[in-house]
């Protein structure tokens, strides 16, 4: 609860390094969890998991409870595009708001399953994710022309560094075999994010705190309720299907698996995905290119993915990340350097606009 306080108040003060941090704090839970849980490595599933659909109803339960607390604890609905409704005050998102929000909703359903897919690790499916969203990131600063931005020689580098370090690892799987549903979840999820990082950068990147608290609101107004709805809906039709078809799948997530002892792991799942859609949302709104914002995201998701599977290895006999795996995260502490020298460059510009103010 004071955290929460501590970061209404402070909004504007939040570095993009303790973002960063706190996105990375998140993750490793949340795809450590995810893994764990479809694989059957917590106590008593003796290597029985679940599967990635049947978790997927209370998952997201938890990112919806995580994600209203935040915005109404820290009293943003406010922000928000009202209607009246028989003389009631109604929080409601804008057009592109509501866009924003249904590509976020498919992005949270989609990473989630990512983690889940036979065969695919933590970090090859975060390299395959995030180095589309790198290859996006300067696409959408020159499209994005409503609100052009600069991007500087920094940034560039960073995405380079980055994505360089994604291509080594990718590279390092040439032959892995990839499911049918995992290809179309991925390309899902790069397909939704281009229009979320546009329609960020048109409409809310920018010095007005309160226009990025506004779209922050009504994004998270749509996005969680609506995946909830989407499932419930696609459950209840594979309630007359196939026990092994998809939508079956995710209706034994409604109403078999709360009731099979690992419900609680399945909701705090769902609340560290919240805290990275928190974090990860409040880089992307930062005013700076996307070319800067993407890869200081990515940097701190590729870093979080290497010790979720460090920690999985040691504790649970997991494999250990492959040698070019681990070059890549070197490439990536590379790209960081350059994104912390993109930062001084903005203080020092900063500081020099005040002192030639007095």
């Amino acid at each position: 609860m004071k955290f929460l306080r501590y970061l209404h108040r402070h909004f504007t003060e939040f570095s993009i390094a303790g973002l960063c941090f706190g996105y990375f704090a998140a993750y490793v839970p949340y795809s450590m969890m995810t893994k764990m849980l479809t694989k059957g490595l917590f106590s008593g599933m003796n290597g029985v998991g679940f599967s990635g659909f049947e978790i997927q109803p209370v998952a997201v339960f938890g990112s919806f409870a995580a994600m209203f607390a935040f915005v109404t604890i820290a009293g943003w609905w406010k922000f928000a595009t009202h209607s009246k409704i028989f003389g009631i005050s109604i929080p409601r998102p804008q057009w592109f708001t509501l866009i924003s929000g249904i590509c976020t909703a498919a992005q949270i359903v989609t990473t989630t399953l990512a983690y889940t897919f036979d065969g695919v690790s933590i970090v090859f499916a975060m390299l395959l994710m995030r180095g589309g969203v790198l290859a996006l990131a300067p696409i959408v600063d020159v499209v994005a022309r409503r609100r052009k931005r600069k991007i500087y020689w920094p940034s560039w580098v960073a995405a380079f560094l980055s994505f360089a370090a994604l291509a080594e690892a990718l590279f390092g799987h040439v032959g892995t075999n990839m499911t049918v549903v995992a290809i179309v979840d991925i390309s899902i999820y790069l397909f939704v994010y281009f229009f979320r990082l546009f329609f960020m950068s048109n409409r809310a990147k920018s010095d007005d705190v309160e226009e990025r608290k506004r779209y922050f609101a009504e994004e998270q107004l749509v996005a969680n309720p609506l995946l909830m709805l989407v499932l419930l809906a696609v459950g209840i039709v594979g309630s007359h299907m196939s026990p092994e078809s998809i939508p079956a799948k995710i209706w034994d997530g409604f109403v078999t698996f709360p009731f099979q002892g690992y419900c609680l792991q399945a909701f705090l799942i769902g609340i560290f995905s919240g805290g990275t859609g928190l974090f990860g949302g409040l880089i992307f709104l930062d005013k700076r290119e996307n070319t800067f914002t993407v890869p200081a995201n990515r940097s701190a998701s590729i870093v979080a993915g290497v010790v979720a599977s460090y920690l999985l290895a040691i504790f649970y006999r997991q494999s250990f990340p492959p040698t070019h795996e681990l070059l890549g995260v070197v490439l990536i502490l590379g790209a960081i350097i350059f994104l912390a020298y993109r930062s001084a460059m903005d203080k020092k510009s900063t500081k020099k606009k005040k002192k030639g103010a007095i």
